[in-house]
């Protein structure tokens, strides 16, 4: 069955030119040139990957991308724009976005864009039930455990919970604020400190050399970045 994606974008020659080559590669293709009306069309059909422009009528690329997480919908968004700053970009991924694509753009990249993310996805997705593998570190959910290699490391509950939230969203920039909310919750509200504390714990832990690290990177005056390593 071929997997299904959601185009969104107001402009019909952009519409047009990602249909094809994502039809051509065996994709099934479902178009929408308004944030809102792309929002019903997620909730009723569910597709596999959202391609999602920026800026739209009816509703923002980026309130898009927040709603839908809001909502608990994981589905892998890849954002389409021609801004190109850092900043949209980053701003882009901390709002749940899992790629950044931007105009003009080689539609076989978009294609091969597509086809990583949802193989990404079809990995955590099928990967042992609360099982995480990234490199040489595995996180057990369930058993509460990490192992490096066939070492066990031990973490205090808040870095195994901080290291399972930053590992289960490999590749996405986390603001302080962000990692604050999910991980303490209100508790330690605007005291972002106690983030880069445990980071640096974790960091001392996991890294060969915690000064360069590979796992754990940091994205100077926005936060942190888990970036995944082949195994």
């Amino acid at each position: 069955m071929a997997q299904r994606v959601l185009v969104v974008d107001d402009e019909e020659a952009i519409q047009k030119l990602i249909e094809y080559n994502l039809t051509q590669a065996g994709f099934e293709v479902m178009t929408s040139d308004n944030g809102l009306n792309a929002l019903e069309t997620v909730l009723q059909e569910r597709p596999d990957l959202i391609i999602l422009d920026l800026m739209l009528p009816g509703l923002g690329g980026m309130e898009f991308c927040q709603r839908l997480r809001k909502e608990g919908i994981a589905t892998p968004i890849i954002m389409l724009s021609a801004k190109g700053e850092e900043i949209d970009r980053i701003l882009g991924l901390e709002m749940g976005a899992d790629d950044y694509v931007t105009k003009p753009f080689s539609p076989r990249e978009l294609v091969a864009r597509v086809k990583a993310v949802l193989r990404r996805s079809g990995e955590e997705t099928n990967q042992a039930e609360g099982v995480y593998r990234c490199g040489d570190i595995t996180v057990d959910v369930n058993r509460y455990e990490v192992m490096q290699g066939d070492k066990q490391v031990d973490l205090t509950p808040r870095e195994f919970e901080l290291l399972h939230y930053m590992i289960k969203n490999s590749g996405r920039v986390l603001s302080r604020d962000h990692l604050l909310d999910k991980v303490w919750g209100y508790e330690f509200v605007g005291d972002t400190r106690i983030v880069d504390v445990h980071v640096s714990h974790l960091r001392e832990k996991l890294e060969r050399d915690p000064k360069n690290p590979e796992y754990i990177k940091t994205v100077r005056g926005v936060g942190y970045k888990f970036v995944r390593r082949e195994n």
